[in-house]
């Protein structure tokens, strides 16, 4: 699905999906033979425990075999994943976004792992998931988990306005009821404060194309390289981001070039509600100054939402093909991912764990909140944004959407611009 032309660096690529915090530039201790893999990440310290967990537990069922685990902050991430694939010394295994991925496999940097995976691996899988890790119909890693936005709130500031969020996905707001809401909220703010806080800045500008799904948009074709966002659906979604800023809902300096996360204005109570995912449930736990909440992210025509998280891949020249698998697959089963993704606040990709749910360990009864989020993601938009040319369009994106929003850029002229530099990324 993900049409593997043309190819980009994974360098340019630097917004965290799903563990934005790093732990160190340490080496796990482990040797470099046959029968040892060498696997490199980023991750917050609940990842790299639920890794560390993993890696034990693999190799206690595969005796003799060892899994070095190789820690990178994530700024050096792709850095240093391309300078190791360029010298021929790349890891056997190692964490990517979906939205890199495709660039990756789109320059013959992963292993097509059809041959060494299970035949019914597939099925594990939710469609959307298995989706975003596809090229030409060939696996090229295993999704491992995944994160979407919902909207965090101070419970305070909900009931000043007589406001009950929604606590089913059918009864999200719609667009039209989100800003109302948002109307109320900013009539009890004092000056220079404002309702809430969209966390497109940064690569995160692939959130503004939440609003592209809801109104049931797409910004590629179906052929994944012709642009489809000049269309009624990207009028809708610029329009309405647009009044963000007209309105006055979000704080101006908020735009997607901002260099402050919409987070840390919300835990800075700068804003009392934020778009988010799951990932914050630990720091908003011990850090947030309040009583809070979530509830579901807006709908429009349908339901929408990122297909943030990682995937976790192979590289082309490994030389132990069956053992790297055999990890990929190991990491991928119930018991693991349901405890690596309830430590570390993040949603499965499994369809027996988002049918049956998990708790988190952090906040529990929310839990139920992210993983309906997440199946408001179809296939399609997954597979769009697993694009191996994304690096190039997210740039078009933050042009763009940044004189839409804080340039006076007419809608008419932003949905030009975008549609004619998506047409000139994923032509290269």
């Amino acid at each position: 699905m993900l049409g593997m032309a043309g190819g980009v660096s994974g360098a340019a690529l630097l917004g965290a999906c799903g563990g934005f915090s790093t732990s160190g530039g340490s080496s796990d201790q482990g040797g470099g033979g046959d029968d040892t893999l060498t696997f490199t990440t980023w991750g917050t310290d609940a990842e790299l425990a639920g890794f560390r967990s993993v890696i034990s537990a693999f190799e206690k069922a595969q005796s003799g075999r060892k899994v070095t685990l190789n820690v990178v902050p994530y700024a050096q991430m792709f850095t240093t994943i391309d300078a190791q694939i360029q010298a021929g010394k790349a890891p056997d295994v190692f964490r990517v976004p979906y939205y890199t991925l495709g660039a990756y496999a789109g320059r013959g940097q992963l292993l097509d792992l059809s041959k060494d995976l299970p035949s019914d691996i597939s099925s594990r899988f939710t469609d959307t998931a298995w989706a975003a890790v596809q090229g030409d119909g060939k696996p090229y890693g295993v999704p491992h988990h995944t994160d979407t936005s919902c909207i965090f709130y101070d419970k305070q500031a909900m009931a000043s306005v007589g406001v009950t969020p929604p606590t089913s996905v059918d009864q999200a707001w719609s667009w039209e009821e989100l800003t109302q809401v948002m109307t109320r909220l900013k009539k009890t703010l004092p000056q220079g404060k404002y309702p809430f806080a969209y966390n497109w800045q940064g690569n995160g500008v692939t959130r503004w194309l939440n609003l592209l799904f809801q109104a049931d948009g797409r910004f590629l074709d179906t052929d994944l390289r012709t642009p489809a966002i000049d269309s009624a659906a990207g009028k809708l979604a610029v329009d309405f981001s647009k009044s963000f800023f007209s309105q006055g809902l979000v704080p101006p300096n908020s735009s997607v070039k901002s260099t402050t996360l919409a987070a840390d204005a919300w835990y800075a109570k700068t804003v009392p509600v934020v778009f988010g995912g799951a990932f914050l449930l630990p720091d908003a736990a011990s850090t947030y100054q309040g009583d809070w909440s979530v509830t579901f992210a807006p709908r429009k025509v349908r339901g929408g939402g990122d297909f943030g998280g990682n995937a976790l891949v192979a590289t082309a020249t490994t030389k132990k093909a069956s053992l790297a698998a055999a990890f990929l697959e190991f990491a991928t089963q119930a018991d693991q991912m349901k405890a690596f993704c309830a430590g570390a606040s993040l949603l499965p990709t499994r369809k027996d764990l988002t049918q049956s749910g998990i708790d988190f360990v952090k906040r529990p009864e929310l839990s139920p909140i992210f993983l309906g989020q997440a199946q408001q993601v179809k296939p399609q938009d997954a597979a769009q944004v697993a694009q191996p040319n994304m690096a190039k369009i997210i740039t078009v994106l933050k042009d763009q959407l940044d004189k839409a929003f804080i340039g006076n850029q007419s809608t008419e002229a932003t949905l030009s611009g975008l549609s004619s530099g998506i047409a000139s990324a994923t032509s290269a």
